[in-house]
């Protein structure tokens, strides 16, 4: 009788959950985009008022196309910030320009994680390129060389290391965010809940995302092995 792998069955489970989970910010980000922010301020005044605030001058907010597509780029100091983030005065979008800015001002103290993680990059642009042809020829050509799939699981691993370091990075920004609103009083306490809230279920697509990556390199890690012991 067929045994189905059992970590292909843990990849089928982790990408399930990433489903959820992605469904659930989605829900998440539309409720509280629902809810006006108290002080009136835009995403876009939120990031540059705390980008002001930790004495950041050399870092623009800028608004990029798409949903949920906001992000910091060390490369050229800017914080980029989906159109509804960009223009809403919402919890939602409070929350995601504070985070974003978080990760301007880690890039500015030199925040060692964020550091380690940029550092990784130019490595990972590289394997990236080879590493999907590697697997798919080394499942393939695996009863003849196991070559192939050694150097695509090796590939893998550097992708499952750098999944797993941006989750520090990405609990701080958020840490660093929701500490610099309170302080500033930029948000009421239910406001607060809400943007906390909201960062969590966002750092939670990382979370899964490390686990499902790591799930898949233990798959093609036991295909190797089980090459070996043959």
């Amino acid at each position: 009788m067929y045994q189905m792998n059992p970590a292909y069955i843990i990849v089928l489970l982790t990408m399930l959950a990433s489903w959820l989970i992605q469904r659930r910010l989605q829900s998440k980000f539309e409720q509280y985009s629902r809810v006006g922010l108290s002080n009136g301020l835009s995403g876009r005044q939120i990031a540059e008022l705390m980008l002001a605030d930790h004495g950041i001058t050399d870092v623009r907010v800028i608004s990029t196309e798409g949903r949920l597509t906001d992000h910091y780029n060390p490369a050229d100091k800017t914080v980029n910030l989906s159109e509804a983030v960009y223009e809403e005065r919402s919890a939602a979008a409070a929350a995601v320009a504070a985070h974003e800015c978080g990760h301007a001002v880690q890039h500015a103290t030199a925040y060692s994680a964020l550091q380690f993680r940029s550092a990784m990059v130019p490595a990972l642009s590289a394997v990236s390129k080879f590493m999907p042809i590697l697997l798919f020829l080394g499942v393939i050509m695996l009863r003849t060389t196991p070559l192939p799939l050694g150097i695509g699981v090796a590939f893998f691993a550097l992708t499952t290391l750098f999944s797993f370091v941006t989750l520090p990075v990405e609990f701080d920004a958020s840490k660093r965010a929701l500490a610099w609103m309170d302080k500033r009083n930029v948000v009421t306490p239910q406001e607060h809940v809400m943007a906390k809230d909201a960062l969590w279920w966002a750092a939670m697509t990382y979370v899964v995302a490390a686990l499902g990556s790591l799930a898949t390199l233990f798959y093609y890690a036991t295909l190797l092995m089980g090459r070996r012991r043959d």
